[in-house]
């Protein structure tokens, strides 16, 4: 049987060639003992596909996640953030690592799609939410009781500094605990740690930024306290990231656009307007800086492809020969996909007006919404008393009472950075570090759907067949 080598690899979301220095110094460290090269980008470069790419080796077209969520046209719904791995096609790294180690352990520790998947071991944010409106801190995990072990160890996941306007170093830092105790507890050979912490800074301030500096230091300590942990062992360490973020002007609001038209139809209710998808002759779900572009009826394609190439801030349209060579000609995608600007982002907003914007826009809704939304990441700054405001209603809710937490405000020039498209420069993209440079084959950036015959040079050794 094969030798195999026990494996980390670290998913740093955000990290790039350009941000690691003196503010990184175990990141740096690694990169100097061992190799550090660029990785390049999918479209979209978002957290679900390119993850998905990095552990298939396939692209959209063909492992199915064309972005963080699409339309589900059978059910005439919009759904994001969906936790099945089942929705994913192609044989995943782990999978493909079995063929030459039929004993081999793989832990995949908040990488997404984590939820009935083939790996051993799972660990995965799922919310509790009871009747009565509320959302609970959880996570999910395979085998089950280890969610119980890693919360008595590390306290109650963090959910609420994993996402929203709360979101630091604190969820990252429970999550690198976690996999050193899923480490030392079951010895898997393939370790899989997701570790988000820039994403949320670096979308928030831009990476432009003075701020992003302690961000930097303080998701490089828990980095290197992983890495620092496994190679006492003799452990290999590979540090990627899906993509790079980079500095925005400002939004484009597509659903607007296409809603001004005529294009898109809503629902009333309580005075509020619901995004009726099923009936709009064509509607965006907005992913960062790409957009898919639902058109009902396919004459009318080229109409619309020809009003959002007039958008100010709109890059390209793509339209099937267009996602073709993009490698997202896949049925769950848009008839178009719209790629903005480097330095613009699409909105889901589809309202003309923000008093008749649903109820759920102003909250942490990342499920209800028709679209990404990183406004959530802050507390609206017309709230005169933010932390009175909600501590009130953090009162209410411990009281017993129906309350709703609506602080999140609908300026959307307040986002300083995103992702989406592939980025102008190579060091401004996603990275790849490892501890073993003889495994690292070739000059120049290393092509994303490489990635997974990467992985599986570092369990077996450089002549290992994919």
């Amino acid at each position: 049987m094969t030798k195999t080598h026990r494996t980390l690899v670290l998913d740093v979301v955000g990290l790039t060639p350009a941000l690691i220095g003196e503010d990184t110094p175990n990141l740096q460290r690694l990169a100097q003992q061992g190799a550090m090269r660029p990785l390049g980008a999918i479209v979209p470069a978002v957290t679900c596909s390119a993850q998905s790419t990095l552990l298939t080796g396939l692209l959209p077209r063909d492992h199915g996640i064309v972005a963080n969520g699409w339309y589900f046209r059978d059910l005439s719904e919009v759904w994001l953030w969906r936790q099945s791995n089942r929705l994913v096609d192609g044989e995943k790294i782990w999978e493909a690592a079995r063929r030459h180690d039929p004993e081999l352990k793989c832990a995949k520790l908040f990488w997404w799609y984590n939820m009935y998947s083939s790996a051993d071991i799972a660990v995965t944010p799922r919310p509790m939410y009871p009747a009565d409106g509320r959302k609970l801190p959880d996570i999910y995990s395979e085998p089950p009781e280890l969610r119980d072990q890693l919360q008595q160890k590390l306290g109650q996941f963090p959910l609420f500094n994993f996402w929203g306007p709360n979101a630091d170093i604190v969820s990252s830092r429970w999550i690198g605990d976690a996999a050193r105790i899923v480490y030392d507890q079951d010895r898997p050979e393939l370790t899989l740690v997701y570790l988000p912490h820039l994403d949320y800074c670096l979308q928030k301030f831009g990476p432009s930024s003075p701020a992003i500096a302690r961000h930097l230091r303080e998701i490089d300590a828990v980095c290197g306290e992983l890495i620092e942990h496994v190679q006492r062992d003799g452990t290999r360490v590979i540090v990627c990231s899906e993509y790079g973020i980079t500095d925005v002007t400002g939004p484009v609001h597509i659903n607007r656009a296409l809603r001004e038209a005529g294009l898109i139809r809503v629902r009333e209710e309580l005075g509020r307007e619901l995004l009726d998808p099923g009936a709009s002759a064509a509607f965006a779900v907005s992913d960062h800086q790409l957009a898919h572009v639902y058109v009902a009826d396919p004459a009318r394609v080229p109409e619309v492809k020809a009003l959002l190439e007039k958008l100010d801030g709109v890059e390209a349209v793509l339209d099937m020969e267009g996602k073709r060579e993009r490698g997202l000609d896949h049925a769950r995608s848009g008839e178009l996909v719209a790629l903005s600007r480097a330095d613009r982002w699409f909105t889901y907003y589809y309202w003309l007006d923000d008093a008749r914007a649903p109820d759920f826009a102003r909250c942490v809704d990342i499920h209800r919404k028709p679209g990404y939304d990183p406004v959530e990441m802050f507390v609206d700054p017309e709230i005169a008393l933010p932390m009175l405001k909600i501590g009130w209603r953090l009162l209410k809710k411990g009281l017993g009472f129906r309350m709703m937490m609506d602080v999140i405000g609908l300026d959307a020039s307040l986002v300083k950075g995103s992702h989406g498209r592939p980025t102008d420069r190579p060091d401004q993209g996603p990275v790849l570090i490892t501890s073993e440079p003889d495994l690292l084959d070739g000059i120049g950036p290393v092509e994303p759907t490489d990635f997974k015959a990467l992985v599986l040079r570092h369990l077996f050794g450089a002549d290992v067949p994919r």
